[in-house]
């Protein structure tokens, strides 16, 4: 029998198969701490250095095993920080419960010290289900219908425990009486799978289409052997949003790569020259780089039925998980014998990859970010697991890694929010102790949060099976995803009081603290470095001092865009020379034979 409130909570916890929680202490959780003391090893308890990471970590470990994350933290202050990382879980639809204190039931609403309505406060990112414990009766079934509904809605959910509940005696079986709650363990998740009259509907619409389509996301995790057999008998590309990126091979001849902003050019043309599009598991927001509308004939899978029909107008919707309904799908479909529009895809992503490698070589103050992408690779180890982070490293993750079969990786796609790169990484270094990990972060982000997040890694990495922890860091102090969208969408020229970042010594910081720690500025050496990186048994941080001044370029450039960087230029950007010719380079290296590289 449980001897209080805390103990029973993660009696009950465990019986739902949790075994990690991510967090950090306070007065307003101390009894549910001395229970999780108590539970001894049915539990692991990760301490971080701010509950933020704690939410994040709960979000990445949700992303990467697809099991619940639990994150925990005090009343007031420690609540308040988890937000940003359970914004992230619920934006990308990720099954997170929050462990929140609260002050004790008697002084609420007396104004007392930490007290916040925290009901109001997690009303919105966890409005599935956030509930406070008001009597010891109420834990059991609060715990079973959070676990539940996170599990199902693959959203967050939210239990709030007043400290004086957390010592109360327990009650484990509520009395058998009117007004009482007797709820369960345990969920699984239905086999979901549209009616046999839809399928063949849809397969109506893709049959009939000649130059057909594919964009998939992270709804198409589990998919890729069903994804690859719809485009072989399509005789289609697949693009990828971005957090679908880990779904495909990028070694595949038809994966056209990412889409959007940070996508590639055979996405864009696949997309501006379809007749059909078949979008599958992706919520993919931005329909400027989808086909006009009435320009192709759609047909959409998700299993969720809220998001279909609202990216593009789609003939036919599919509810459904992905994986399932593209087996059932494919006994309806017609080998297509006309193979032109597939060998012109082919032909676009082979010429692609060559325009990723003139750029990548072209010469940069000091290093090319690209060229620190493209050498990292084909180095990197076939079970590595990455984690990446917000800016402008994002584009070159999204276009210049090629991700294999067996490699995962992960980052915060609907928020996307400065930060997560670490704390990610953390994450999947326990869930997968005996993997290398991969964190890809800018130096604005490892400003924020990822060095604190390498206190973290230093005091556990001894206890993994597999030491290796690498992070890069590009130094180019800037925050430059943003200033390059100050020039390209809103025509103003880089703003250096908001923009230029303090030049910190990420490598001599990372030594302190056990690491090795790498700085690289010369492109001869990057091979170098990569290997030594990728080959140390233990956590490592490879600084890359990169340009600030390479442009980010989109897959296609509108007239608006054009506009406002000849507005930028009129209007004196302080690093206007050095933009001119980072630009120049990467144009040059899309249009001329060789990428216009110099013997």
């Amino acid at each position: 029998m449980a001897a209080n409130v805390s103990d029973f909570f993660w009696q009950r916890l465990s019986e739902w198969g949790v075994r990690r929680v991510f967090g950090y202490s306070g007065d307003g959780i101390n009894g549910l701490m001395g229970g999780l003391a108590r539970a001894g090893d049915r539990f692991e308890f990760v301490q971080v250095r701010h509950e933020e990471m704690a939410a994040f970590m709960a979000t990445a470990h949700a992303k990467y095993t697809g099991e619940l994350g639990v994150c925990m933290a005090t009343s007031g202050p420690g609540a308040i920080h988890l937000l940003n990382g359970l914004y992230d879980a619920k934006l990308d639809h990720q099954p997170v419960l929050a462990i929140v204190g609260q002050q004790a039931l008697t002084a609420l609403g007396g104004h007392y010290q930490q007290e916040v309505d925290l009901l109001s406060l997690f009303k919105d990112v966890a409005d599935a289900f956030v509930q406070m414990a008001t009597t010891p009766a109420q834990v059991r079934h609060l715990i079973d219908r959070a676990v539940r509904i996170a599990k199902a809605e693959r959203t967050v959910t939210c239990i709030i425990i007043p400290n004086d509940l957390q010592e109360m005696d327990a009650v484990e079986t509520p009395p058998r009486a009117h007004g009482t709650i007797h709820s369960g363990v345990g969920y699984t998740a239905p086999v979901v799978r549209p009616t046999d009259e839809d399928l063949r509907r849809a397969a109506d619409v893709l049959n009939a289409g000649s130059r057909v389509a594919m964009l998939i996301g992270a709804g198409a995790m589990q998919a890729a052997d069903e994804v690859i057999e719809v485009a072989d008998i399509l005789g289609c590309g697949v693009a990828k949003a971005l957090l679908g990126k880990p779904a495909l091979p990028d070694d595949l001849p038809f994966v056209t790569g990412s889409i959007g902003l940070l996508g590639t050019k055979p996405s864009w043309e696949m997309m501006a020259n379809c007749d059909t599009l078949l979008m599958v598991g992706s919520t993919f927001p931005y329909s400027e780089f989808l086909p006009k509308e009435g320009q192709a004939r759609g047909v959409q899978i998700d299993i969720d039925p809220k998001v279909l029909s609202i990216r593009y107008p789609m003939e036919v919707n599919l509810v459904g998980d992905s994986a399932g309904t593209l087996r059932a799908l494919i006994p309806h479909l017609i080998r297509k014998q006309d193979r032109s529009w597939r060998e012109t895809i082919e032909k676009g992503v082979a010429d692609w990859w060559k325009t990723l490698e003139a750029r990548a070589m072209q010469s940069a103050t000091p290093l090319n970010p690209q060229r620190v992408f493209w050498e990292l690779s084909p180095r990197l180890p076939d079970d590595v697991i990455i984690a990446c982070d917000t800016g402008s490293g994002t584009n070159w993750y999204a276009r210049d890694l090629k991700i294999r079969r067996g490699m995962k990786a992960a980052l915060c796609g609907g928020l996307a929010t400065m930060g997560p790169g670490v704390p990610y990484g953390v994450a999947a270094k326990f869930a997968y102790p005996d993997r290398p990990v991969l964190a890809i972060v800018g130096d604005g982000a490892m400003q924020m949060n990822g060095m604190n997040g390498l206190i973290t890694v230093a005091k556990y990495w001894k206890q993994w099976a597999d030491p290796r922890f690498v992070v890069l860091v590009l130094n180019n102090r800037d925050l430059n995803q943003v200033t390059w969208e100050m020039r390209a969408q809103a025509g103003d020229p880089k703003f250096e009081a908001s923009q230029q970042l303090p030049d910190v010594p990420y490598a001599r910081y990372a030594e302190l603290l056990g690491f090795k720690g790498l700085r690289v500025d010369n492109p001869d050496d990057l091979g170098r470095v990569w290997d030594e990186a990728l080959a140390t048994r233990g956590p490592v941080l490879v600084e890359a001092v990169t340009d600030p001044n390479v442009p980010p370029l989109p897959p296609h450039i509108t007239l608006k865009n054009a506009a406002a960087m000849m507005a930028t230029l009129a209007k004196g950007d302080p690093e206007m020379w050095e933009m001119l010719k980072g630009t120049a380079k990467d144009v040059v290296a899309g249009v001329l034979p060789g990428g216009g590289r110099k013997a």
